[in-house]
């Protein structure tokens, strides 16, 4: 515990007042003595309570200042869309792509962290098509309830064998299985990207169908052209064979 120091400034006060009692007033005489000593005491009652008071002023904004530095940032919040579905599939999304980066930090085998990678680009793009048109949000349901926990567990179960730091037929049969498995979960995941655009797919080609339609209507497209038969010699000699009898 460490000990308060006393201030100075009222010592300080009380010499300087001596000082000029000994030049102005006689010294020597008792009612003197007294009036100077009263007098020191008040004074040095008063510019002492000055100090302590400016000293708790200090202490007090300088705790304020601790107190804030020491203060944790608020963590920003998340901008909603309204639809609280919505706003957890996209919050779940993001915890998911920040965790896919850890484990790709974490997995040194190339062809495993490439397919994390590949599979994080994909799914950033699940998330976008999603935030884009809400309507489709029904349609990863699955991919966000199943498919997607399932393959981060499979990750973390593949980083915890790898840095287990020995070799044997589970640990190394386990791995094998999922490094084959991330093969098939990167074209499943690129399926599910497809097949997110297939209503838009639908309605584009519903619109060029009609506006060839209308275009050919109102005669604003070419006529196919024909090509002519080729005449070989410039003859329009043909041979045509009849049965016998005729």
């Amino acid at each position: 515990m460490t000990a308060k120091r006393k201030p100075a400034a009222p010592f300080y006060a009380v010499a300087a007042l001596w000082l000029l009692g000994g030049l102005f007033l006689p010294l020597y005489s008792n009612t003197a003595i007294a009036l100077l000593a009263a007098v020191s005491a008040a004074v040095f009652l008063l510019v002492n309570g000055i100090c302590q008071g400016g000293r708790a002023a200090a202490g007090s904004a300088g705790t304020e200042k601790k107190e804030e530095a020491k203060a944790p940032e608020k963590p920003k919040e998340e901008p909603t869309t309204g639809n609280p579905e919505l706003d957890k599939a996209i919050k779940d999304g993001k915890l998911a792509l920040s965790e896919m980066k850890r484990l790709d930090d974490n997995i040194a085998d190339p062809g495993v962290s490439a397919d994390i990678v590949r599979l994080s680009q994909v799914s950033e793009k699940i998330f976008q098509a999603v935030r884009d048109d809400p309507d489709k949000l029904p349609q990863i349901r699955q991919f966000m309830n199943y498919y997607l926990p399932t393959t981060l567990k499979l990750l973390n179960t593949y980083d915890r064998m790898s840095g287990a730091g020995v070799s044997g037929e589970n640990i190394d049969g386990t791995k094998e299985k999922v490094e084959d498995m991330l093969k098939t979960i990167v074209r499943a995941f690129e399926k599910q990207l497809d097949a997110l655009y297939g209503a838009d797919a639908l309605d584009i080609s519903t619109d060029i169908q009609v506006m060839e339609t209308l275009l050919a209507r109102e005669g604003l497209t070419e006529p196919e052209m024909k090509a002519d038969p080729v005449q070989e010699d410039g003859t329009d000699i043909r041979l045509e064979l009849y049965p016998r009898g005729m």
